[in-house]
């Protein structure tokens, strides 16, 4: 019998003064059982940076063709493109190819830079690929959030981000390894 996937429910509070951003998100995450604490909670950051009243996440590791997370426009094309991890190459290629901007959101900690030191010269020459690297640290201060409930506000200035519930307040900052 298969594993089943965890529900959990998101109250956000986003206040992105960078994007000049203000709204509520209620979110429902559906943790597949090979997915971590972690990772659950980097893609959910990746929503929050990137939030809009469009933008969404798709059937995720279920599905072999669609990113994790993305922001389609009514007609049906790929305005943003999200994925997680550290990617392969020719399935960055196939993103860059199908969406106006895409975005990988990497974590690992020390496999990062190993990572980025072998695929960086092939990804430099994507133009519509931006590289966000999220410190370990970071990405481990953010389990402390996950729970089947969470009501988490977040502020986002100058590309700090205050992840907070009304216990614990987190800042993340995100490395840019690549922009656009």
């Amino acid at each position: 019998m298969a594993l089943k996937a965890t529900v959990f429910k998101v109250n956000l509070q986003i206040a992105d003064m960078d994007r000049n951003y203000y709204q509520d998100h209620q979110l429902t995450l559906a943790q597949h059982p090979s997915e971590t604490d972690g990772r659950m909670m980097v893609r959910l950051l990746a929503f929050i940076v990137n939030a809009s009243e469009t933008l969404s996440f798709s059937k995720g590791l279920c599905v072999d063709d669609e990113p994790e997370l993305w922001d389609k426009t009514l007609s049906g094309e790929i305005d943003l493109w999200v994925e997680f991890g550290q990617a392969d190459e020719k399935w960055l290629r196939k993103a860059s190819g199908r969406a106006k901007v895409v975005q990988l959101f990497t974590y690992g900690g020390r496999s990062v830079p190993i990572w980025w030191k072998q695929n960086q010269q092939a990804l430099e020459r994507y133009q519509n690929l931006t590289v966000w690297n999220i410190a370990e640290e970071s990405v481990t201060a953010m389990e402390a959030f996950v729970g089947r409930n969470m009501a988490l506000q977040v502020s986002i200035s100058e590309g700090q981000i205050w992840l907070s519930d009304n216990e614990t307040s987190v800042l993340i900052e995100p490395e840019i390894l690549k922009d656009i």
